[in-house]
């Protein structure tokens, strides 16, 4: 086992959940409505439909650092070429699924870059099938 790999997927899933729970507390705890979970109050500034795209994409980057966090504890452990292959197409087609969920659901569908995430993770799979 490689320790470094692991203490860098460690590193990866802690700083990818302090991200996410300090934007919630520190920026958009201030932007949502009292009992909804997607803020949208973007004040003169942004409109909803920013302020929702900007929630997404805040999270979306700690979905593709826990990915990044569990190919790194993948490869801690030694193991064939072709199944760490099968692991890491694995990890990323469900980070982009995650991704493009998060998307859809903080735009409620007006954002399309959810279509673009979904189609990524299909492909993903489908080439690792082939």
């Amino acid at each position: 086992m490689n320790g470094y790999f692991v203490a860098a997927a460690a590193l990866v899933c802690v700083v990818g959940l302090v991200h996410s729970v300090l934007g919630e507390i520190l920026i958009f705890r201030r932007l949502r409505q009292p009992g909804r979970l997607v803020p949208t109050r973007g004040g003169t500034l942004l409109g909803e439909g920013h302020v929702r795209i900007l929630w997404a994409s805040w999270h979306i980057v700690t979905v593709f650092g826990w990915a990044i966090g569990a190919l790194l504890l993948r490869m801690a452990w030694p193991s064939d070429l072709e199944s760490v292959a099968a692991f890491a197409a694995d990890t990323f087609a469900l980070s982009a699924l995650a991704a493009s969920a998060l998307v859809l659901f903080g735009t409620r569908a007006k954002h399309p870059g959810w279509i673009g995430l979904l189609a990524i993770a299909v492909c993903t799979w489908l080439g690792q099938a082939a």
